[in-house]
């Protein structure tokens, strides 16, 4: 009987930034990689083979860092006017998940760019212009004077998301997929809408046990900075995420060419996965025990179980950070890790690598129609 309680195995957040528009206080940035580095080299992957079925074997762990498309809203909140009175002025106008995208019609890029706006109200009516559901909508509020000639909004944002995780697979084309689940956003459990990411050098300082109730976890650094920079990214996914892989060499030192499998041909029973522990890239033996091909879940096909004595040891299973790891079974790539079970360690979910293959190939699709 599966779990009801489970984990992302995924990525591990190094640092949500969000921001409270409320008062124009200092809100804290990540410091973003500067692009267009001359010294950042294409180099085409090869898989020693014109076969579409077959990729570059991943399981190495990357720094991710990525934006928001819009600012995204994670809630709002009351305060006290001048008069005394609390007011709550975004209060059932903006929606937890909308993403701000211009202020009294002035487009916005960013947190900043929206906390610069706030500051700039002088007691009018504000018109946010927010993406919901596909949609576009012009939102009138009326903001609230919290101290003389001081507006504010009440609303909480987010604009990026940093953390680690696990490169899966690299295509002939250089397209990467990785983590097999798509990034959620902490606060409210929504798919985060990117413009755009970039995948970094980690450097993984510690390994913390996961015990039954309790998952485990990997702590590492990231320096943001374009001398780390890996790579880009332009899709995020409940299927993972998605994008282009610049230093391929540094990242694939052994390049192993695998062969992908279709869902028909995986079965229950002995595999491996392929992971980062202990400053080693090394398989590990599991069992699949569930192969769910009509699974509506587009990342919980496989149910799968830990039984390397080794891995057991150093990690007491599947732990965060570890989602994307390669799962191999009869010579074959046929997914990748996503959850741990919060119950039971030692066990997760996988997807089929056949559905981050779709995905990849409709990333690629949109990537050539935006070129």
């Amino acid at each position: 009987m599966r779990r009801e309680r489970r984990y992302m195995a995924g990525m591990i957040l190094t640092g949500i930034l969000g921001g409270l528009i409320l008062a124009g206080a200092l809100v804290q940035r990540c410091i973003h990689a500067e692009s267009g580095d001359p010294d950042i080299r294409q180099t085409e992957a090869s898989t020693e083979s014109s076969d579409s079925g077959t990729v570059l074997l991943g399981g190495m762990p990357v720094g991710i860092y990525m934006e928001t498309d819009g600012v995204m809203v994670l809630g709002t909140e009351q305060m006290k006017g001048v008069d005394g009175h609390e007011y709550e002025p975004a209060a059932h106008l903006v929606r937890t998940g909308d993403y701000i995208t211009a202020v009294n019609h002035q487009e916005i890029s960013g947190k900043s760019d929206l906390l610069d706006a706030v500051e700039a109200i002088d007691g009018d009516d504000v018109v946010l212009t927010v993406r919901r559901d596909g949609e576009v909508l012009d939102i009138r509020i009326q903001p609230v004077e919290c101290s003389p000639d001081d507006y504010r909004l009440g609303i909480w944002v987010r604009d990026n998301v940093q953390g680690l995780g696990t490169i899966t697979f690299l295509t002939d084309k250089s397209r990467f997929g990785a983590l097999g689940h798509g990034i959620h956003d902490t606060d409210t459990n929504v798919l985060m809408t990117i413009s755009d990411g970039t995948v970094y050098r980690t450097s993984i300082q510690n390994i913390i046990r996961g015990t039954d109730g309790l998952p485990g976890s990997m702590e590492g650094i990231i320096v943001y900075n374009r001398y780390n920079i890996l790579g880009t990214i332009d899709q995020n996914t409940e299927a993972g995420i998605y994008g282009s892989i610049d230093r391929i060499d540094e990242l694939f030192e052994d390049q192993i060419p695998i062969e992908t499998a279709e869902k028909e041909e995986i079965h229950a029973g002995p595999a491996a996965i392929r992971c980062y522990i202990d400053n080693e890239l090394k398989e590990y033996d599991i069992e699949v025990t569930e192969v769910d091909t009509d699974s509506t879940e587009i990342n919980k096909g496989l149910v799968i179980k830990v039984t390397d004595p080794e891995l057991l040891e150093k990690t007491g299973g599947i732990i965060q950070g570890m989602s994307g790891s390669p799962i191999i079974q009869d010579g074959k790539l046929i997914g990748a890790v996503t959850h741990v079970f919060v119950q039971d360690s030692t066990m997760g979910y996988g997807i089929f690598i056949e559905n981050m293959l779709k995905q990849v190939e409709s990333s690629e699709m949109s990537k050539t129609m935006s070129n």
